[in-house]
């Protein structure tokens, strides 16, 4: 039942229930008090528990986010966000949500940049914490704090978040040749992904998701499922063709699943930055093999159109980004 008690000229609205936290709540008038107090009986009756944001764990933020988008368009257990959310959890899954402090994610952000993550990767798991602690916030009906905006401040000054500057580095012939026998000792299939990779311009996720039935081996031509687009997410399909050795690298796979590199795409960045540490390679990505192979179509005398066909990029302006030409081919014999 609920109490209602003259307050000065206000009136307080106290609602109790067996096996509930007290839930109380000041009103100009009585009967804004009443239907107040109406409603919480109602939501109570209903299965609905109010939820005190400070006794959520971040863990829970994150898993209510996630049952959130089942409804929409879910995560995929390959997709970058997937590996975000799992840091995210792993890092401050046990912070409170409701009392999440700025220095608390600067500790998470510490922690990641000694994990080898650069200021503007670690500003894209912030921008997704944000993210998250708003949309779940609404699907449990509490208003959780915007912890990341206010701790951008304090992340900005110790030069632990920042914005995306243009990589440059590419893999010298050297470095490839290097890599692709060490991959192919933990199997052939790997190195096969990564030369695909740095002829394609492929990313990790692209070349681990092709499929046998989305490759024509009378025109050479492969169909890219669902590619990676801010505007889009499903429906981008590309039909690219299969240049230079990618073609002889496809054929020599074993057909024995659907996909052609049957690998799990977090297994394939696993082992290349293995191989990379065991040959002491420094400073070099699986995503620089996307640099590579755009630069390298560049210099095989491929014009901006052609080699938008292969990448998959809409303007110059993002390709650009991919483009890092050695001066040594603007050579002409």
């Amino acid at each position: 039942m609920a109490s209602f008690t003259k307050i000065g000229l206000k009136w307080r609205a106290l609602v109790r229930r067996k096996g509930q936290k007290p839930q109380c709540k000041t009103f100009a008038v009585k009967a804004q008090a009443e239907a107040w107090a109406r409603q919480i009986e109602s939501d109570i009756d209903r299965g609905i528990v109010a939820v005190d944001p400070v006794s959520l764990t971040m863990k829970q933020v994150i898993q209510a986010y996630h049952q959130l988008r089942e409804s929409s368009r879910p995560v995929s257990d390959t997709s970058n966000e997937h590996y975000v959310l799992k840091r995210l959890i792993e890092g401050l899954g046990d912070k409170s949500a409701g009392a999440l402090t700025p220095q608390a994610l600067a500790d998470y952000c510490k922690m990641r940049k000694e994990d080898g993550a650069g200021p503007y990767t670690v500003n894209l798991e912030i921008s997704k914490l944000g993210t998250v602690m708003r949309y779940a916030g609404i699907a449990l009906g509490v208003v959780l704090p915007d912890a990341a905006g206010a701790a951008r401040p304090l992340l900005n000054h110790l030069g632990l978040i920042g914005g995306g500057g243009k990589r440059e580095r590419r893999p010298t012939e050297d470095e490839i040749t290097a890599i692709l026998k060490a991959l192919s000792a933990r199997g052939q299939v790997y190195a096969d992904a990564v030369e695909f990779a740095a002829i394609t311009a492929a990313r990790r996720g692209e070349v681990c998701a092709i499929k046998w039935a989305d490759f024509d081996e009378k025109t050479k031509m492969l169909i890219i499922r669902d590619r990676k687009d801010p505007k889009k997410k499903k429906g981008n399909d590309d039909i690219i063709p299969l240049l230079g050795k990618s073609f002889d690298i496809v054929m020599r796979q074993e057909r024995k699943g659907d996909k052609i590199f049957p690998i799990h795409p977090q297994t394939l960045s696993k082992y290349f930055t293995a191989v990379c540490r065991e040959l002491a390679i420094p400073d070099l990505h699986l995503h620089d093999f996307r640099h590579e192979g755009t630069s390298a179509l560049f210099e095989q005398g491929y014009t901006i159109e052609q080699v938008s066909l292969v990448t998959g990029h809409k303007s110059w302006a993002n390709l650009k980004r991919y483009t890092n030409l050695k001066p040594e081919s603007l050579h002409r014999e």
